[in-house]
Parts: structure tokens; C-alpha cells; sequence
């Protein structure tokens, strides 16, 4: 089983970032049929082949995510696609 591991500061509050994590969290959903929900501060995200959680604090963003066999040869690719949405809607 394979492992994303993604911390980083952010420099919004924690609602705006909750809204930016919502909307990665839509798009990754829309993409790749991720079903996501809420839990306090923390999103956990699962579809087959991938689980995972992301946890806000009112500084920083941490993305842990473990992947199936199968998904685990995708790595690479899921972890730039997670950066890059990231990038594009975090402050």
C-alpha cells in the first residue's frame, strides 16, 4: 500500500480553507467518483482503491491518503493532481 503525505501552511482562516478544501474535494469527486464528508475539521475522502483524510488547523493542511494496490502504480500522478488543486485554490 502506497502513501500520500502532503503538510502546508496555508494563510486563510479556517472557514475559507474548509471552502477551498470543499471545493478540491468536489472536484476530485467529479473526477474520479470520491465521496467526501465533513467530520469537525477534517474531510475524509474514500473511493475504491483510495482512503484518506484532510485536517485543517488555523495554519496548516495536512493530506494523508493510503491507496490500494492497483492505485498505488498511479501515485505519482494522484499526488501532483492533489498539489496542483491545492495550489489553485488555497490561499
Amino acid at each position: 500500500m502506497a502513501v500520500i503525505d502532503i503538510k502546508r501552511t496555508h494563510g486563510g482562516t479556517l472557514k475559507s480553507t474548509k471552502t477551498a478544501v470543499t471545493r478540491v474535494a468536489k472536484s476530485l469527486g467529479k473526477e474520479y467518483g470520491v465521496d467526501y464528508a465533513w467530520e469537525g475539521h477534517e474531510l475524509h475522502f474514500e473511493r475504491s482503491g483510495v482512503r484518506g483524510a484532510i485536517s485543517i488547523t488555523t495554519t496548516t493542511l495536512h493530506v494523508r491518503a493510503e491507496l490500494g494496490f492497483l492505485m498505488s502504480a498511479m501515485k505519482g500522478a494522484i499526488e501532483r493532481e492533489i498539489e496542483r488543486l491545492l495550489d489553485e485554490h488555497l490561499d
